[in-house]
C-alpha cells in the first residue's frame, strides 16, 4: 500500500518484532499447533513423518516441537537461505512432491496458496493427515482433494475424510484452517503477552509522534522491543546484566 501511494496513515509493522516472531511466531505456534493437531487425532507422533512446509519463525517452531515429540521431520521450502538453516537444525529438506510420499502428517506454515494440491494428494500414503498452520484455508487446495475424493466421512470430530479412488483415505483437520485455533486453545495467554504488549506501546508510539511520521510503514522501535522483553523477565523473576560505562565506551568507538 505504501509504493503504491495508498496508505493513509503511518503503520507500524507489529508483526517484524523481535518479541512477536522470535517468541511467539517459534514457541506459541510451535507448542499450540501440535496441541491442536495431538489433542484432535490422538494418534502417537514418535516415529512418524512430519513434513513442515515453510521454515520461517512458525515453521522453525512447528519442526522444533515435532522433533522433540520424536518425528521425523522434512521440511519443504523455497528459499535457499532458510532450506540451509533446516539442513543444519538437523531436518531433511526436499521438494514437497517427493515428500508427499512418505509424509505422515502434513503442516503447511507458509502464508502462501496452493501448496498441497492435486499432485501431491495422489501420491500421499493411506491415512495421511493434513493440516495448515500459516495462512487461511487455501494452503492445502480443498477444491482438489474434493475434486478427487469419491467419498468423504467425518473420522473423528474435526477431521474430514477423503476417499481416493485407489482406496486410500486422507485426512484434513479443522477444514484446513488454522489447526492451533480451529482445533485446539492457540497460543497460551503468557506469551501472547509480548505480541500485545508490543501492539499497544507501537499505538502509544504513533500518538506520541504523529506530528512527526509520515504515511509510511515502520519498523518497531528496539527501544520498544527491549522493553517488552525486559518487563517479561522481570514477570519471570529473571535479572540481566547492565554494560559498565567502559564496556559501552568499548562497543561504540572505533578508536582503541
Amino acid at each position: 500500500m505504501e509504493a503504491e501511494g495508498a496508505l493513509k496513515n503511518p503503520m507500524v509493522a507489529v508483526n517484524d518484532a523481535y518479541c512477536k516472531h522470535l517468541f511467539d511466531n517459534r514457541y506459541g505456534t510451535g507448542q499450540s499447533v501440535w496441541d491442536g493437531i495431538n489433542r484432535t487425532t490422538n494418534l502417537i507422533t514418535a516415529g512418524k513423518y512430519a513434513v513442515v512446509s515453510g521454515y520461517g519463525w512458525c515453521g522453525k517452531g512447528v519442526a522444533m516441537r515435532a522433533k522433540g515429540l520424536g518425528a521425523k521431520v522434512i521440511v519443504t521450502e523455497i528459499d535457499p537461505i532458510k532450506a540451509i538453516e533446516a539442513v543444519m537444525d538437523g531436518f531433511q529438506v526436499m521438494k514437497m512432491e517427493e515428500a508427499a510420499k512418505i509424509g505422515d502428517i502434513f503442516i503447511t506454515v507458509t502464508g502462501c496458496d496452493k501448496i498441497i494440491v492435486k499432485e501431491h494428494m495422489e501420491v500421499m500414503k493411506d491415512g495421511a493427515i493434513l493440516c495448515n498452520a500459516g495462512h487461511f484455508n487455501n494452503e492445502i487446495n480443498i477444491d482438489d482433494i474434493e475434486a478427487l475424493a469419491v467419498e468423504t466421512a467425518t473420522r473423528r470430530n474435526n477431521i474430514k475424510g477423503y476417499k481416493m479412488a485407489d482406496g486410500r483415505w486422507l485426512n484434513v483437520l479443522a477444514e484446513g484452517r488454522l489447526v492451533n485455533l480451529a482445533s485446539g486453545d492457540g497460543h497460551p495467554a503468557e506469551i501472547m503477552d509480548l505480541s500485545f504488549a508490543v501492539q499497544a506501546l507501537c499505538a502509544k508510539y504513533i500518538v506520541e509522534n504523529k506530528d512527526n511520521l509520515t504515511n509510511n510503514v515502520i519498523g518497531v522501535p528496539i527501544d520498544i522491543d527491549q522493553r517488552v522483553a525486559g518487563l517479561k523477565l522481570n514477570a519471570w523473576g529473571f535479572e540481566i546484566d547492565e554494560l559498565t560505562e567502559s564496556q559501552n565506551e568499548y562497543l561504540n568507538s572505533w578508536n582503541l
